[in-house]
């Protein structure tokens, strides 16, 4: 289905309603009454609007630990599936989340660019291509608001890295900018999204916030974008300068620079209130779509919302169908089930998934299935043995498991009242945000974690809090420690997301129970921030004798599957990246087992590029990205051959870093110059990479036995027409990728760009065509306006950008 455009009906009670207001009622309706909501003025009949981040899931507006949130893959898998009617199904699922939680709008999807693999929040983006990126977006911004849900498209524009993000003037030339910057934005505006976030960074010496240009020159204007413009949160420092910028909404309440601000802006002269009038409308516009405004039908009628989803299947499936298989050396995979007698898994990402990214987008799901785990429960038959082998996490996990039980959350006011007491699956407490309801901020004095715990192995055990502010924590009654928690040289937002640790050493005795109890002292006014946990560690050996396990376990296995990643410390927003090097000593633990048996999976657990200095020895890698709650059934699906690893590479990974276009995101006195213009990503690689941008194997073969091109009629596109043919012995699916470039090379332009791509499926020796329009973007450049370069283009059919197998040409017309 799809969701019908704002009818006249609707546009007759916005004015109507918008007639009734007052100024300082519209001014206060563009604003947030606290983290999460716009205020609700019942005088016109307008409920309260509630956001909430995504992407992956829905969190809801706060700390809700009796009310889960699913958790699907990082946007990055989501488009290594490259597949718009998956990311549908993703984002119908999201959208019935939102409603659940009474969610009217979600904050995704980023649709930024991958243009250095040193970006920090690239497991939130989906892909180096904005044509790849755009598909995926629409398909996901037209799942969730089938359900009667907005989306806000962020972040508008170039907020391409994390570091001085706030701040950061981004320079960027006019046609780079429309050709890759813009082109999502614009797609995913075409296809009917409510709304859009603008960033923080600045663009061409004009901060995101104010910038009349694009906000309401290109966006509004140029692309007739009806919907609402929501600042990113606390990005919007003026009062003036955002109003007449194209601004929309200023979130959240905290700092908002309008209300009073602006009524007296608008009655000095200096912000006409036409302006004002027409962000209420696209407010109430918003409000109606999603069923807020009495009188109006809502977009979407119940009765025509898609049919329920659940949860973990669509997880499930999205995590299989995002998995790229990279290397499949003598077709190791998939496992024969009957053959195994033996697996070592190795890792401490093994046991510990990591499945999302850090930062402000996180959320807490029912249950994660850990690689080790969906293992174990898809080998019954199986000795299946776990060896830590190296752990590059920096920072204790959260206590959690048979050890940790039970664990209670209490909130408490100044006389040590309970205000909330909440049961917990791991002794973590984080919220941005509303309280649980009932709860009066002002009266939060404390949080506590009170937890039992029954050692598995005796001796020295480490205990750390990990957070930020005042602490205590007493184990067994007596006091351990007392004082503050953090780095006085940290900036707040970055402590938040990136907490400090304090460790101390316990020596616990196996078997005899004690109770921990950390408490955390809430500053006043600071209720609305919380974050922090209790981590634990058992004893364990030193880090070369983990290396020593790891390799005598691999030899006496039938396969070895050792699991490396990143750690919050590394991929989180936030921050960039320093390097692209796995952390810890997880190369030498590949290493050491592909050394010990050659019959050896690598599973990279990472949202965005990492360096393999060991891919060329390694029998089989694969790429699960941050696969979600389901990691582990999904792995397990896909390494035994009970579902095809169908991702494709929606972004290069480099076998040496300095062979990247672009590294760098450190910007140079305020400001960071895309002097690589439009040559990032694969159209701006000189060396071969590790793995190339669309890259990805399957479980059968194919033959690319047909292409041709059928021209444009009228104002159409030309279509390549590609016939293939499963030659292997099994059912799969194919990524038929169409890449288009000037015959004669033009140094100015990329050699070829993604133009298309569609997906088929066969039977083994089936033969099936499939139909793909070429976009204009690949024969146009923006020179001012978009111009049509004639002259005579390559197509080239592929399986990759550097696996072409077939090719032909068609000719552009010069321009009437």
């Amino acid at each position: 289905m799809t969701v019908a455009a704002t009818t006249s009906a609707t546009e007759a009670a916005v004015e109507r309603a918008l007639a009734a207001l007052d100024l300082e009622s519209k001014v206060r309706l563009l604003s947030g009454q606290n983290w999460w909501t716009l205020p609700a003025l019942p005088q016109i009949g307008l409920a309260s609007l509630v956001m909430s981040d995504g992407p992956i899931g829905v969190r809801g507006i706060g700390w809700r630990p009796d009310d889960p949130s699913v958790a699907l893959p990082s946007p990055t898998a989501l488009a290594a599936t490259w597949d718009p009617e998956l990311a549908r199904t993703a984002g119908r699922l999201l959208g019935q989340e939102a409603r659940r939680k009474g969610v009217h709008v979600l904050l995704a999807p980023t649709v930024n660019l991958h243009r250095s693999p040193l970006g920090g929040r690239h497991f939130e983006c989906y892909s180096e291509d904005p044509l790849l990126t755009g598909e995926i977006g629409a398909g996901y911004v037209t799942g969730v608001q089938e359900q009667g849900v907005g989306t806000t498209v962020k972040h508008f524009v170039a907020n391409d890295s994390e570091t001085d993000r706030f701040t950061v003037d981004v320079r960027v030339d006019e046609r780079s900018l429309h050709e890759l910057y813009l082109a999502p934005f614009e797609r995913i505006v075409a296809a009917g999204a409510w709304g859009v976030m603008a960033a923080y960074n600045g663009v061409n010496g004009s901060t995101m916030t104010e910038h009349v240009e694009l906000q309401h020159g290109l966006l509004k204007r140029g692309w007739g974008f009806d919907g609402m413009i929501v600042s990113d949160w606390t990005a919007a420092r003026s009062v003036v300068g955002t109003a007449n910028g194209g601004l929309d909404v200023v979130m959240p309440a905290h700092g908002d620079p309008w209300g009073p601000e602006l009524v007296a802006a608008v009655r000095a002269g200096r912000v006409a209130e036409e302006l004002v009038d027409d962000k209420v409308r696209r407010v109430l516009r918003l409000a109606a779509r999603v069923g807020l405004l009495d009188g109006v039908p809502p977009a979407v009628l119940p009765a025509d919302r898609p049919a329920p989803l659940h949860g973990p299947e669509v997880a499930r499936e999205v995590a299989a169908r995002s998995f790229v298989l990279a290397r499949n050396a003598d077709d190791l995979l998939p496992l024969d089930r009957s053959a195994l007698r033996r697996v070592v898994v190795c890792g401490a990402l093994a046991a510990d998934a990591r499945i999302q990214g850090g930062g402000s987008a996180q959320v807490n799901p029912a249950r994660v299935v850990s690689p080790l785990d969906g293992l174990t429960a898809a080998l019954p038959d199986t000795e299946v043995t776990y060896v830590i082998g190296a752990d590059p996490r920096p920072k204790l996990a959260a206590a959690t498991g048979g050890e940790w039980s039970p664990i209670t959350a209490v909130l408490r006011d100044a006389d040590g009242e309970a205000l909330y007491r909440a049961e917990l699956g791991a002794a973590t407490v984080r919220w941005m945000g509303d309280l649980p309801a009932g709860i009066d901020p002002a009266v939060l004095a404390t949080v506590e974690l009170t937890a039992r715990c029954t050692p598995r192995l005796g001796g020295e055990h480490q205990l750390a809090i990990n957070g930020f502010g005042m602490f205590s924590l007493t184990v067994d009654g007596t006091e351990i420690f007392e004082g503050p928690v953090f780095d006085e040289d940290q900036d707040f937002t970055v402590a938040f997301l990136s907490p400090t640790e304090r460790r101390f050493p316990m020596t616990l005795r196996a078997g005899e129970p004690v109770e921990v109890v950390l408490t955390q002292r809430v500053p006043d006014g600071m209720a609305g921030y919380v974050g922090f946990g209790l981590g634990h560690a058992e004893p364990t050996a030193g880090p070369d004798a983990l290396l020593d396990a790891a390799a005598r376990a691999a030899a006496d296995a039938d396969v070895a599957v050792v699991v490396v990643g990143t750690t919050e410390e590394v991929e989180s927003e936030g921050f960039d990246r320093t390097t692209l090097a796995l952390p810890g000593r997880q190369d030498e633990l590949v290493a050491r087992v592909v050394a010990a048996n050659p019959r050896t999976v690598v599973v990279v657990n990472s949202g965005s590029p990492v360096l393999m200095p060991w891919a060329d020895r390694v029998s089989a890698i694969l790429l699960t990205w941050f696969p979600g709650q389901e990691a582990g059934t999904a792995l397990a699906d896909v390494l035994l051959g009970l579902a095809e690893p169908g991702g494709r590479l929606p972004t290069t990974w480099p076998r040496r870093a300095q062979d990247a276009p672009v590294l760098d995101t450190t910007p140079t006195d305020g400001t960071l110059r895309y002097d690589e213009g439009v040559f990032i990503g694969y159209r701006g690689w000189r060396e071969a990479p590790l793995f190339p941008f669309g890259h990805g194997l399957g479980y059968t073969t194919w033959e690319y036995e047909s292409l041709r091109v059928e021209p444009a009629e009228a104002a159409g596109a030309p279509v390549a027409v590609v016939t293939v043919r499963n030659s292997g012995s099994r059912p799969g699916r194919e990524v038929v990728q169409l890449y288009v470039g000037p015959t004669d090379p033009d140094p100015d332009r990329p050699t070829r760009q993604l133009a298309g791509f569609g997906t088929v499926t066969a039977a083994p020796g089936e033969t099936v065509t499939v139909r793909v329009p070429l976009a204009a973007s690949a024969t146009r450049i923006w020179a001012g306006r978009w111009r049509t370069v004639p002259g005579r283009y390559t197509v080239e059919a592929a399986r990759g950008v550097a696996d072409v197998r077939l090719t032909a040409s068609f000719d552009v017309p010069t321009e009437a």
